[in-house]
């Protein structure tokens, strides 16, 4: 038997493989176009973030070492370009001497695959735009990284490989925006709440995520510098273009063989409508295992699978495969997302009468070390109480609560058969009661009227217009509910009519389960669970001017929402302008904000940031994602490394230093990079471009000052009667001292405005540098800082103190101090000691993980 297969990678090596094993004396030949024969396509993005170190780890088999194995014959280089199914032969081009070769085959598998799809998008071409579906791929675009020194990253598409390449451009260290024209990420993978609440998690990664926005054009002259779309331009070092993958099967037009959209569809076997021609992986169209209908699902997993079927039924085993449930797993910031069969949209676009459940619940015993949660949504058929799906999110194993969906949907079980099945426990690995199975619990109670509930998606839509709030956690949390203790709730509640329409929300469902009970068997009749509960929910209550909770305006102060103390529920939320810097799109989404969530007014603080005024308790997370869609931060509250601020450096006349790069660069490094790391009080940092000090570097717990060093070349000094220098100086330090101009460098302030003002070029060169002050404050209390005895003329310098005065400051400093107090306590000298030796970098790692300052000094 001549088998002839085009195409390696997963689905054709995977084939040859088997029929091999299973007949060793078949003609086996794989004919690709690339170096490659086998790849770990899956772990392209991990490379890119340097999880993954070598090229050769991706490799899963050389052709060499792959002939060796199997007995399959494998050419390289070689591009297919036609088939003749009479003749039984294809036509490969040699993509090294260029010549057109013939091959023939008994059975023919075609295995091509999928390429990415570079959407139609002016300036596409230009260097810093990447795609990422091979080796080289990812190797380009991590070598681009390194070498440019890229900042900002846009991810064109919202998908599983666009998540993942956002993921690892976050790990090394880029800003990333997320565009996706669709209304969510991950669209027909996840129902729209479920991507909603995956989309909020990326956010507070870090992640910026725009979807309903298309990319309309890459910006650059060559480079890509930026990505313009219908919100706004984006600034974009680098652009991953992840839209989506198109079948590699053009050749193959006009060959009599049936496609649909580029895709081969094939029967149960893997046959197409040619005699003797089979497709598999991602170029093949399957069936849905559920329904039956064609369905393209390109998938390393699958397509292995389908390689082993096909050669199994080639060799003459009566094998047929049995269609795919589009099961995927993707890991994220923080969360993984795993999901399998169909999801609620498309279960009722097929026709079933859907019933669906969400339930929060510990993914392991909740007192293990690191114990975390599963979001889980199950969709199943109301009728037959068949599951028909799962979609789980959390930060662990989502992917043992899909395998069980999944081996479940497989065999057709009923809800039922899940009730009790023997699933491993012990308390690192999970709950007694498995939490797939707590999950089946809460939908056939919901099912058999246990337990009447509206599901997160309803609640989005509306469906509780005219409920009223039960606030059923163990302590009022719910802004403007009404708050029922559980554990005396022993008849009818006060204020409560029997008849009242009822919302009952609690932290995670169960308490809210409980509570319906117990009012049910006390005559209330008209009672909601909200499922997934405020864990889950944004929950908001039409309460206009309830007093907002002492632990609320805590939680929020946290956010950037400073309370006015004088209304009950109103605050007044700060944006991070990224040191008083703002594009005229930034500016108007924070006018539009104020006008749809505050009171229309803004004002600007003495740190450079905004704040929008007069903000109900109730707009504050709509407000947070508002903002977030147009790039913007809130916060810039607590003890922690607060926003840079900075002057307009070198766009001032008087200006030495580029203080927008700097202070980007502290801002990132620093605000961003230290976010988490709690310190005793606030930690304030200010850039000046030159010693006029407008922003009051020297008044802050640090600051850096441009400085402009002026270098005396006594011999080209004439003695003039009238020195320039010394009329230029503002400080009056340049003097003629016995016919020769001379600068006391202890009183220099470095201004540098003497420079180049001797018509003799007495004074015409300076060094460049920077002047770093610690220990300044002002407000309640005022200290002038001190500035170390060293003049910096390294940047990277200068960053490395500011780093290490912050972990002086976590270390050494006392819970409730200003970093002011801590030099004066430890004393000036030792600190500056400190700062010029590289002994607190040694200790970073050790200091950073110290249980330290959990409620620092910060009341602001």
């Amino acid at each position: 038997m001549k088998v002839l297969i085009l195409g390696g990678v997963a689905a054709g090596t995977k084939a040859a493989a088997k029929i091999k094993r299973q007949d060793p004396a078949a003609d086996v030949t794989i004919l690709v176009k690339d170096r490659d024969i086998s790849y770990a396509g899956c772990g392209l993005p991990y490379y890119v973030g340097g999880l993954i170190e070598t090229r050769d780890e991706l490799i899963v088999n050389t052709p060499q070492k792959y002939t060796a194995l199997t007995g399959a014959k494998v050419l390289t280089g070689r591009e297919s370009v036609g088939l003749n199914a009479a003749a039984k032969t294809v036509t490969a081009k040699n993509l090294t001497s260029g010549e057109t070769e013939t091959y023939e085959y008994d059975s023919l598998i075609i295995a091509t695959g999928a390429s990415s799809v570079i959407p139609p998008i002016e300036g596409a071409a230009q260097q810093g735009v990447f795609k990422l579906r091979t080796p080289d791929d990812a190797i380009a675009l991590r070598g681009y990284l390194e070498q440019n020194a890229a900042k900002n990253a846009v991810v064109i598409g919202g998908g599983f490989i666009g998540l993942e390449a956002a993921e690892n451009l976050l790990t090394q260290g880029l800003n990333v925006t997320v565009l996706d024209v669709a209304g969510q990420i991950m669209p027909g993978v996840l129902d729209e709440e479920m991507a909603g609440f995956a989309r909020k998690k990326l956010q507070a990664a870090g992640i910026r995520v725009m979807t309903g926005t298309a990319a309309q054009a890459i910006l650059g002259d060559g480079r890509v510098t930026a990505v313009k779309t219908e919100a706004g331009t984006l600034p974009a070092d680098v652009v991953v273009v992840s839209a989506g993958i198109r079948p590699n099967t053009a050749f193959l037009e006009g060959s009599g063989l049936e496609m649909v959209k580029g895709t081969i569809p094939v029967d149960g076997q893997l046959r197409t409508n040619l005699p003797d021609v089979y497709a598999a992986g991602d170029c093949a169209l399957v069936t849905n295992r559920l329904t039956g209908a064609a369905q393209w699902s390109p998938m390393g997993s699958s397509a292995n699978m389908e390689g082993r079927t096909l050669a199994l039924a080639l060799t003459g085993e009566n094998k047929r495969y049995p269609g795919v449930l589009g099961t995927g797993v993707v890991k994220l910031p923080g969360l993984n997302c795993g999901r399998t069969g169909l999801t609620e949209a498309a279960a009722r676009q097929a026709g079933y009468d859907v019933v669906t459940a969400l339930m929060v619940s510990d993914d392991k015993a909740h007192y293990y070390p690191d114990s975390a949660w599963f979001a889980t949504k199950l969709i199943a058929d109301k009728a037959t109480h068949k599951l028909l799906g799962i979609q789980v999110l959390g930060p662990g194993a989502v992917d043992k609560m899909v395998d069980i969906a999944v081996t479940g949907i497989s065999m057709g079980a009923p809800l039922e058969d899940f009730d009790n099945l023997d699933l491993a426990y012990a308390p690192p690995f999970s709950t007694a009661i498995h939490p797939f199975v707590q999950a089946v619990y809460l939908l056939e109670n919901k099912l058999e009227g246990k337990i009447a509930s509206i599901t997160p998606a309803e609640y989005q839509a509306g469906a509780a217009k005219g409920y009223r709030v039960v606030d059923a956690t163990p302590a009022p949390s719910i802004h403007g509910a009404t708050f029922v203790q559980l554990e005396t709730l022993n008849g009818p509640v006060e204020g409560l009519d029997k008849d009242d329409k009822l919302l009952i929300v609690c932290n995670k469902g169960k308490r809210a389960y409980f509570m319906q009970n117990r009012l049910r068997s006390y005559g209330y009749t008209n009672t909601l669970v909200l499922e997934g509960a405020s864990f889950f929910n944004d929950v908001r209550v039409e309460s206009v001017g309830a007093k907002v909770s002492p632990a609320e305006v805590t939680r929020v102060k946290a956010l950037g929402f400073l309370w006015d103390k004088r209304t009950p529920d109103k605050f007044n939320g700060r944006v991070i302008t990224r040191n008083g810097k703002l594009t005229a799109a930034e500016q108007m989404a924070v006018a539009q904000a104020a006008e749809k969530f505050g009171s229309g007014e803004v004002t600007m603080t003495s740190r450079l940031t905004l704040e929008i005024q007069g903000v109900p308790f109730a707009n504050i997370e709509p407000l947070r994602e508002y903002l977030l869609n147009a790039g913007l931060e809130m916060g810039g509250t607590g003890s922690k490394v607060r926003p840079v601020v900075s002057c307009k450096g070198t766009t001032c006349q008087y200006g030495l230093i580029d203080t927008f790069d700097l202070s980007q660069e502290i801002h990132e490094r620093f605000y961003k990079g230290y976010h988490e790391v709690k310190l005793p009080h606030k930690f304030k940092i200010a850039v000046g471009g030159c010693p006029n000090n407008c922003v009051k570097p020297d008044l802050n717990d640090l600051g850096v000052i441009g400085q402009r060093i002026p270098q005396i070349q006594l011999d080209k000094c004439r003695g003039c009667k009238v020195c320039q220098i010394e009329e230029t100086c503002p400080i009056h330090v340049a003097k003629m001292e016995n016919g020769k101009i001379h600068i006391d460098p202890e009183a220099c302030n470095h201004c540098g405005r003497c420079v180049g003002k001797c018509p003799f070029k007495a004074v015409e060169d300076h060094i460049d540098g920077y002047r770093i002050y610690i220990g300044g404050r002002w407000g309640k209390k005022v200290a002038q800082g001190r500035y170390l005895d060293k003049v910096f003329t390294d940047r990277q310098e200068v960053l490395d103190v500011i780093e290490k005065a912050i972990l002086l400051f976590r270390e050494q400093g006392i819970t409730g101090e200003r970093f002011a107090d801590t030099v004066a306590r430890i004393g000036f000298e030792e600190v500056q000691r400190q700062l010029l030796s590289d002994e607190l970098l040694a200790r970073k790692q050790e200091n950073l993980a110290a249980q330290k300052h959990m409620k620092g000094g910060a009341t602001c």
